[in-house]
């Protein structure tokens, strides 16, 4: 069994699940300080308000702090556009991007204001080095860089994404959720999974196996009973599994997890016997490693991680309209008709006391 450090993700991770400044701001594509769009503009426009109603502008930017070979300045402004696009609530401007001693690797530093509230003067500085592949950033964490910096994860879990799923036929939006059935988060991230599926019925969903050996220590055996639901009973058998396994989440313990597994697969109509002899074979624990193996691959290391379209995010850890505009913003970038989730519907009024 594979033994690795993440973490089950806690809703106050969004702070260093990305680097402060990438989790929740958005960029212009001018190269000038302006207000972000929802989808790129062929060119800049005028501002709609008086100059005096503006945010204060960033301080000039220097073209002499534009000295490195690699990445271009376009490169950058299109790579945090990818990333804080959703949110026409910021404002950025790259200051500089120079060279290091480090052959090949750049340090970027990106201003950011942000114009939904708050001291409209308060500028932050995002710094990080980009590396000589052109793939990968490092801040506080290493993550994808580019243009497109989400199509490489795209792509790999578009061909190796191969668990129990869901939803539409055609992988053009694509929602992969990498999840522990021990870990509480998880658990919590069920309903919204739910909830995205039901708001965008057309989108692909697969449910992969990641299970946090190092600190849940009946994780690895509830992923192989799940593999074996999965194999003989199907996809709408394993949903039932996963759903009464997590419901009963707290019997996932030493003394009482195989009972905890018995029930649920009573529940999923399939035979607890089988299943336990299938969980001990090789190839179980093989398939298990081998969805623990992907999301190594694309960067996991806290659960749960749902990726849309190759994009991680902490599903837990981000308030749900937010994450329809990430999701929408992300259809819009990859060119996928995704039709808008309907509204939430309005709070009833509360009764009359008379």
């Amino acid at each position: 069994m594979q033994l690795r450090t993440p973490t089950c993700l806690s809703v106050l991770a969004i702070a260093t699940w990305l680097p402060a400044a990438f989790a929740q701001n958005a960029p212009p594509q001018a190269p000038t300080a302006q207000q972000a769009p929802t989808a790129p503009p062929a060119a800049p426009t005028a501002p709609s308000e008086p100059a005096a109603a503006a945010a204060p502008a960033f301080p000039p930017v220097d073209p002499s702090n534009f000295t490195a070979a690699s990445p271009t300045r376009q490169t950058v402004e299109e790579f945090l556009h990818a990333y804080w696009g959703y949110d026409s609530g910021r404002m950025w401007q790259v200051q500089e991007i120079r060279p290091t001693p480090a052959p090949g690797v750049s340090r970027v530093l990106v201003l950011v204001r942000s114009t939904a509230g708050g001291p409209k003067d308060q500028t932050s500085g995002l710094s990080f080095f980009t590396l000589p592949d052109g793939k990968f950033l490092v801040a506080d964490s290493l993550l994808p860089f580019g243009t497109k910096p989400f199509q490489s994860f795209r792509e790999i879990l578009q061909a190796g994404a191969n668990g129990p799923s869901k939803g539409g036929a055609a992988k053009a939006m694509e929602f992969v959720e990498f999840s522990d059935f021990e870990c509480p988060h998880c658990k919590e991230a069920q309903p919204i999974v739910a909830k995205l599926l039901a708001d965008y019925p057309s989108a692909h969903f697969v449910y992969q196996d990641y299970p946090l050996t190092r600190i849940h220590t009946e994780a690895f055996k509830a992923s192989t009973h799940a593999y074996c639901v999965a194999k003989t009973g199907g996809n709408d058998a394993f949903f039932k599994f996963s759903e009464a396994l997590f419901d009963a989440q707290a019997g996932l313990t030493a003394a009482a997890s195989d009972q905890t597994l018995k029930d649920a697969e009573t529940k999923a109509g399939q035979d607890p016997v089988k299943i336990a002899a299938c969980a001990a074979t090789p190839a179980a624990k093989d398939a298990i490693d081998a969805s623990i193996a992907l999301g190594d691959k694309v960067g996991v290391s806290q659960t749960p991680t749902l990726f849309v379209n190759g994009r991680a995010l902490p599903i837990t850890g981000i308030p749900y309209p937010m994450l329809q505009k990430i999701i929408e913003f992300q259809a819009q970038l990859d060119g996928v008709p995704l039709p808008p989730a309907p509204p939430a519907p309005a709070e009833k009024p509360a009764p009359s006391l008379r």
